[in-house]
């Protein structure tokens, strides 16, 4: 395959090495004059070993300019790098006395041009150790340059114009059906914005996309770009600020000029929120370079200066800092909120994603999407590549419903412990642990369903319960919240029921339940103190705003807080005693199988309460076998140290051995 090779590439390729040579033959002159030993002889002393026939050879170089000969050569018993040196006047008698002695011994006489009588030559001589100088320097100030331009350019715009062939349409963005609607507008503009001009319309200068990370906001303003086919410029808040005050300034006017010569086009600022935080909340002074860049992008959004065709995109995942100054009409005056997906657009980001992947028939999407509330477009996108790194991994020849569970586990609470060993005894109280959960999930009519138990320990967590709600809400009623937190207390009560002791397994569960406790008091209304909101939301603290923060009640109040928040736990520690104390066979059935299967999924929890057993046994599904019947089948096929193996472990080698 021929390619085109540029000269420049080539030239510049070349210089290192002719660098080398140079310098190496220098050093090498260097070298031998150093190790060269030249004897410095007197008119007499020469002479005298002329009349002795010691003289070798005779060199004699003429100096017009100091009116005297330079007369070199070599002596009898001289060495390879040895050689005499003598000055003799320039005279008649002189050079008659020296060729008369010559011609007696026989020495042959050899005469050298003088190097000063060429002006070139002497010219030469003279520069040559200044060119030498100054050509070693521009070569390691080009050399420098080269490999570090930005430090020459660093008030230029760092903004990176999207490639052509990588275009992205509303076509690969699933489930942001009203997202995109929202900025259908900004396509229109940007194709026809006469359309607009002629009825007096004026369309947003700027569309702040917000949301939680991942959820599709950068895709989304790519797919806008895609659509309206014009440059599609894109640039992190975190390019603009530097060191040295002014260099953001300067990169935010650069941008704008280079947007105007290419109108229309879209340009995309992604985390704004690293340069657009509210002014004058720091601790320290007020011109830092932050600041100053915002004044900049302030005034090229809605200043003096007109941008005609430019609109602005940008992202973040904290509105709640940016400056006022951004949010006002003529800026960023559409705000767009990129909500996690529901049910329907999890479905639809899945079809996108499992496009290029080849799936068993017993993995299903739409299941898949029931089973992953809150799950972003990023989560779901990592969930099928897990999931194919796994049955890559087992030498599968598509994905299978295992792998998507297992990935699901690993995005949720991260890999299996399988090297990890428990005592029997923590086993069992894993087991009762997280029996207790599915209990009280399964016994409340508004707990969310049982989806997956298992006790093999992932993370920190020796076992869970994936529970998901019935149907997606958009508000949570106070039933649903009293059960949530009855359902996180069901592993605490069902220890204390049947060991008659408690452990530290349920500190994760007291956490969450805290946290809704207060916000029912606190912020929701909803507890004897009344429909007040005493705190909000905590985000991550605002340097100068978050911590000076007053608080809105008396310590009276917050002693009533405390109050409610213990009567709304005692009462759902209490409904959870009595669901457990009422369903404790059913507590002892399922911690039971949990023993022996380690795994059990929603069908097998369903009909093992139908029933009161697990379904028969199918020797093509291994999820569904018991673990004792796992290891005999191990044994079968001649897997050594099965019996010291979990489910996990034993399925994967069976899962080799049938592939």
């Amino acid at each position: 395959m021929n390619k085109k090779v540029n000269k420049k590439t080539i030239k510049r390729g070349l210089l290192p090495y002719l660098f080398i040579v140079i310098v190496g033959v220098g050093i090498l002159y260097v070298f031998n004059f150093l190790n060269h030993t030249t004897n410095v002889l007197t008119y007499d002393e020469f002479i005298g070993n002329l009349s002795k026939g010691k003289v070798k050879t005779i060199e004699i170089t003429p100096r017009d300019r100091a009116q005297t000969y330079e007369v070199t050569g070599k002596l009898s018993g001289y060495g390879e790098n040895e050689s005499y040196y003598v000055i003799l006047p320039k005279s008649d008698s002189v050079i008659n006395k020296v060729v008369s002695i010559t011609e007696e011994q026989k020495v042959k006489i050899t005469t050298k041009e003088d190097p000063s009588s060429s002006a070139i030559w002497l010219v030469f001589a003279d520069l040559f150790p200044l060119l030498l100088l100054l050509g070693i320097m521009f070569f390691f100030l080009s050399r420098q340059m080269a490999g570090n331009k930005s430090s020459m350019d660093f008030g230029k715009s760092k903004a990176k114009l999207s490639d052509e062939k990588n275009k992205v349409t509303f076509k690969d963005v699933a489930g942001l059906k009203e997202e995109k609607e929202e900025v259908k507008e900004l396509i229109d503009f940007l194709k026809n914005p006469k359309k607009f001009q002629r009825l007096g319309a004026r369309i947003p200068k700027g569309v702040l996309l917000m949301g939680p990370p991942g959820t599709g906001k950068t895709l989304l303003a790519r797919a806008v770009a895609g659509e309206a086919n014009v440059p599609f410029y894109f640039i992190s808040g975190s390019d603009f600020v530097e060191l040295f005050v002014g260099v953001g300034a300067s990169r935010v006017r650069d941008m704008f000029q280079q947007a105007k010569r290419n109108a229309p086009c879209l340009i995309f600022i992604d985390e704004i929120d690293a340069v657009g935080r509210q002014r004058g909340t720091g601790l320290g002074g007020g011109h830092d370079e932050r600041e100053q860049t915002l004044n900049q992008l302030l005034t090229e959004m809605d200043g003096f200066g007109e941008n005609t065709g430019i609109i602005i995109m940008a992202a973040t995942n904290r509105p709640d800092v940016l400056d006022p100054a951004l949010l006002r009409p003529g800026r960023f005056d559409r705000q767009v909120t990129v909500s996690l997906p529901d049910i329907r657009g999890r479905e639809e980001i899945l079809a996108v994603h499992a496009k290029n992947k080849k799936l068993a028939p017993d993995v299903t999407l739409k299941n898949l999407a029931k089973r992953t509330p809150g799950f972003s477009g990023a989560d779901l996108e990592n969930l099928l590549n897990e999931a194919a790194l796994l049955a890559v991994r087992r030498d599968k020849n598509a994905i299978t419903m295992h792998e998507v569970d297992e990935a699901t586990d690993r995005v949720l609470m991260g890999p299996a412990k399988v090297s990890h060993k428990y005592s029997e005894k923590d086993r069992r109280l894993v087991a009762y642990h997280e029996a207790g959960h599915a209990v009280i999930g399964l016994k409340l009519a508004s707990a969310s369903d049982v989806q997956k138990v298992t006790i093999i320990p992932r993370g920190s967590a020796g076992g869970y319960n994936m529970m998901v709600p019935s149907e997606e809400k958009l508000c949570s009623t106070k039933t649903d919240l009293l059960e949530q937190i009855t359902g996180l207390l069901g592993g605490r009560v069902a220890e204390e029921i049947v060991f008659k002791e408690v452990t530290t397994g349920a500190e994760n569960d007291f956490s969450k339940a805290t946290k809704i406790v207060r916000a029912m008091v606190t912020e929701y209304g909803m507890s004897d103190l009344g429909p007040l909101q005493l705190e909000h939301q905590e985000g991550a603290a605002f340097l100068g705003r978050d911590y000076n923060k007053s608080r809105n009640f008396s310590e009276t109040v917050a002693h009533e807080i405390d109050i409610e928040m213990r009567k709304i736990i005692d009462k759902c520690y209490v409904d959870a005693k009595k669901i457990i104390k009422d369903n404790r066979e059913l507590l002892n059935l399922i911690a039971e199988t949990l023993l022996e299967y380690e795994t059990l999924t929603k069908e097998q929890i369903d009909y093992l309460v139908e029933n009161g057993k697990m379904p028969e046994e199918d020797n093509e599904n291994l999820e569904s076998m018991s673990l004792t019947s796992l290891r005999q089948l191990a044994k079968e096929k001649g897997i050594k140290n099965s019996s010291k193996m979990n489910k996990a472990e034993i399925i994967d080698e069976l899962d080799k051995i049938k592939e």
